[in-house]
């Protein structure tokens, strides 16, 4: 199989010709059709996240099942598939009690602590796969399908973690990024009156379009009372901090009203101050919201087998245009979500 390899981190990719991988037992193999190409994969090959060189990135996948290894159910070959993230045990109390990001026995991440999807062909554990709805046309929308398993799973896991309801107001920190656009878009579908936040003057139209109502310059003014401005001095009911750098924390902190709520998903997983006398009166909370459930994947396929939503990819290359297309990745150029065509 053809496959994009990463000897060490800060290199280029290398096309490379590997033997097709076999299912072992309870594994199964999937040939990959699109790989989305986000941020988290670009870190790792940046080197600002560790992993096992050398590597096959890639975890955001639409493929088809080409072969089941010995004890495995649920999959068949020619079976529409994606994959989970990170590679859960699916037994321990965590797994059990559908909180997977928490799993006891993880054994890592897929593109990290095993080969991903930058290749013609993906094996992992079984169950690690998920089956797509029957009626999604991912053979029409590759990338778009392979994406949604971050991109607007993940918002819409924090709208449910924040407890937003239609009619709150929610500002999105670091709105203009990859997730953070799709936040804007997933929380206008929960009928929420939205306010992107970003340093990025030029991304702030995107924002509109996908459902902002207000935008904010975070590098013009003093964010924190704007939102206050544009909540009449209220506040705000959620801060959704896709940046999580220590003054985008307190801003969104301090621009919360009664009963607001923060969430930080990581970003820069800077510490910060905030006013415990706030939190006590005003009955705040401060969340944190680590990846995704399966459960919430298949509920955010569903939704994009109904065209309740579509994700944002603006950017879809061949396999050979793969350094070219990650370093624009790295100058944050790409608005929404990129992908390859893996062929």
């Amino acid at each position: 199989m053809k496959a994009l390899i990463l000897r060490a981190p800060k290199t280029p990719f290398e096309m490379v010709e590997l033997p097709d991988p076999l299912a072992e037992p309870g594994e199964a193999v999937a040939r990959v059709i699109a790989c989305g190409s986000g941020l988290t994969i670009q870190h790792i090959k940046a080197g600002r996240i560790a992993a096992q060189f050398p590597r096959i990135i890639g975890h955001e996948i639409t493929g088809e099942i080409v072969a089941v290894g010995a004890g495995v159910r649920g999959l068949a070959i020619g079976d529409g598939v994606t994959a989970y993230y990170y590679l859960n045990c699916g037994y321990c109390r965590s797994c059990l009690a559908n909180l997977e990001p928490l799993c006891e026995n993880t054994g890592g991440n897929v593109g990290i602590n095993c080969d991903g999807g930058y290749a013609q062909y993906i094996k992992l554990p079984a169950h690690v796969f998920i089956k797509l709805p029957e009626n999604l046309d991912y053979k029409s929308h590759p990338a778009e399908i392979g994406v949604v398993t971050d991109a607007l799973a993940t918002p819409y896991k924090v709208l449910r973690r924040a407890r937003v309801k239609s009619g709150e107001t929610v500002a999105v920190f670091g709105a203009g990024g990859g997730l953070g656009i799709h936040q804007v878009m997933m929380a206008k579908w929960a009928h929420a009156r939205v306010i992107a936040v970003d340093t990025i003057a030029s991304k702030l139209d995107a924002c509109r379009k996908a459902g902002a109502e207000h935008v904010i310059d975070a590098s013009s003014c003093d964010v924190t009372q704007a939102l206050l401005d544009l909540t009449q001095g209220r506040g705000i009911d959620v801060s959704i901090d896709y940046v999580s750098s220590t003054a985008t924390l307190e801003a969104g902190a301090k621009a919360l009203g009664r009963h607001g709520r923060l969430v930080t998903l990581g970003g820069a997983g800077k510490s910060f101050q905030v006013s415990s006398l706030d939190m006590l009166l005003k009955e705040q909370d401060l969340l944190g919201s680590r990846y995704v459930t399966r459960s919430d994947i298949l509920d955010t396929l569903d939704l994009v087998a109904r065209r309740e939503v579509w994700p944002i990819v603006t950017e879809v290359r061949a396999m050979e245009q793969a350094e070219a297309l990650h370093e624009r990745l790295e100058r944050g150029e790409v608005t929404g979500r990129a992908a390859l065509l893996i062929r």
